[in-house]
């Protein structure tokens, strides 16, 4: 770990959880991160559903969740970042404490429930962003709504003329519900609605801007059948996988692991990717899928690609590795690149699916 991001930590955690988020986002807005990015890398490019990749490694919905650093994100050597969730209407979420570290797991327990500001502030910081920033728009449904598919549909045309891609976030488990839509039938029509919605925008202006399904990790066999065959039915763009599990397994911080909400960070690797292997193994080669949950390092990253994923995200593990974070997984990867021997990163997807989706939920 680097001397800044020691410091970073340091004083950070001098903080509660959420109190230091604040900052961080506060020190990026104000330039006192130093930008760190890794050299540009063609073997690193990549397209995934029409959009062109300088790197496969983005931040996570859940930080910047009000666009309010996209750009700065940018500059610390991420090759795309994701917005959100936001929902229609401001909501301030579930009452404080609701942020949790777990230091002896690196890992994060959280139950903030899509505290945002709404789609109109996160709009207007859009529309100042470059335009070239990769900046995707992670869309969710108030907690008080009563026409769910309605929010998703309306995060779809509000944001359609400044997003890059779309993710409609169905898998928190901070909502009450909201998992029930994952749900065959429930999936089918928030998928209908939104795509529709999507491809009406398109027609009207002219642009075709993709759509990804982001799901959890805690799915049973025959929920992934289930989201496979849907997923499959409409004109997705891709999936994300996962979101924050409920599971407690293999934790040492026994003290918080009761704390409710869900849990990410390295214990969310193995669980996680395994899920995106089976999901994988599904939906075949062709639908892009973005793999998320305990990536740490270029290995984990890798790792990720190996087990059938395009892209990767990450969010909770910066929380203790710090801002260089990602500059470094992007060296990593051109390290890995030198060492296999390989024209393209992509070149190691899937070479390790069938390992990863034959383990046990």
């Amino acid at each position: 770990m680097s001397l800044l991001s020691t410091l970073g930590r340091k004083g950070l955690f001098l903080f509660d959880p959420e109190t230091a988020h604040g900052l961080s986002i506060a020190a990026l807005k104000a330039g006192l991160v130093p930008a760190c990015p890794a050299k540009a890398d063609p073997r690193l490019a990549q397209i995934v559903a029409g959009l062109a990749f300088p790197n496969p490694l983005g931040m996570a919905a859940g930080y910047d969740k009000n666009a309010e650093v996209p750009e700065a994100l940018l500059r610390l050597g991420f090759g795309f970042t994701e917005i959100g969730t936001v929902t229609p209407r401001p909501q301030e979420g579930n009452p404080k404490p609701r942020i949790f570290r777990l230091v002896q797991d690196d890992a994060v327990i959280n139950r903030l429930g899509f505290n945002n500001a709404g789609h109109a502030a996160a709009l207007d910081r859009l529309k100042a962003c470059r335009r070239d920033a990769l900046i995707g728009v992670n869309i969710g449904a108030n907690k008080d709504s009563t026409d769910r598919i309605a929010d998703y549909v309306a995060g779809i045309r509000t944001f359609y003329d400044v997003a890059h891609y779309f993710t409609a976030n169905i898998s928190s488990p901070n909502t009450p519900g909201l998992r029930d839509l994952q749900a065959k039938e429930s999936l089918h029509a928030l998928l209908s609605a939104v795509l529709a919605a999507r491809a009406e925008e398109a027609a009207r202006l002219g642009r075709h801007v993709p759509v990804f399904l982001k799901i959890a990790p805690d799915l049973t066999e025959e929920g992934l059948d289930d989201i496979a065959e849907v997923a499959l039915a409409h004109p997705l763009d891709g999936l994300i996988v996962s979101n924050t599990t409920l599971s407690r397994e293999g934790l040492g911080d026994t003290r918080q692991a009761g704390e409710a909400g869900g849990l990410s960070g390295k214990p969310l690797f193995e669980k996680s990717t395994v899920v995106l292997a089976k999901m994988r193994r599904r939906v075949g080669e062709s639908l892009p899928i973005i793999g998320v949950g305990g990536v740490s390092s270029a290995e984990t990253a890798a790792e990720k690609i190996r087990a059938g994923a395009n892209l990767v995200q990450l969010y909770s593990c910066m929380v203790y590795a710090g801002p260089t974070l990602p500059g470094e997984i992007v060296k990593g990867l051109s390290r890995i690149c030198d060492r296999e021997q390989i024209a393209s990163i992509s070149a190691l997807r899937g070479t390790r699916t069938a390992q990863w989706a034959d383990r046990a939920l």
